[in-house]
């Protein structure tokens, strides 16, 4: 997950969560003590909040961040095997893999 990813999940749950309990961005900031720009930055994604500031916007209304790990995609496999697989795609396929592959590494380099 990208941090603009991360802004954007955290955008959406403040937001979603505050109309659910029908509060404005100044009255949630007071109860959470903190300012309705910041809520309104966080809100449109502009800032990543911390995992504590998350949780004290939530508890300020009500309700608790549960975070957890979970494992992802995992390739055990060795080089070779990785090697192996490549071998077997056409020069075409190696291409757009590689195309991929940059474009992602590029993604995360201007994270």
């Amino acid at each position: 997950m990208t941090h603009a990813t991360d802004r954007r999940d955290s955008a959406a749950l403040v937001f979603e969560a505050r109309r659910r309990h029908g509060l404005s961005q100044a009255s949630l900031a007071r109860r959470a003590g903190t300012t309705q720009r910041h809520v309104s930055r966080i809100e449109r994604g502009e800032v990543s909040p911390s995992v504590d500031t998350l949780r004290r916007l939530l508890a300020a209304m009500g309700e608790r961040l549960e975070l957890r790990a979970v494992a992802g995609p995992c390739d055990h496999r060795s080089d070779e095997e990785l090697r192996a697989d490549r071998d077997e795609l056409s020069p075409g396929e190696r291409i757009a893999e590689t195309s991929a592959l940059s474009r992602s590494l590029t993604a995360i380099a201007n994270a």
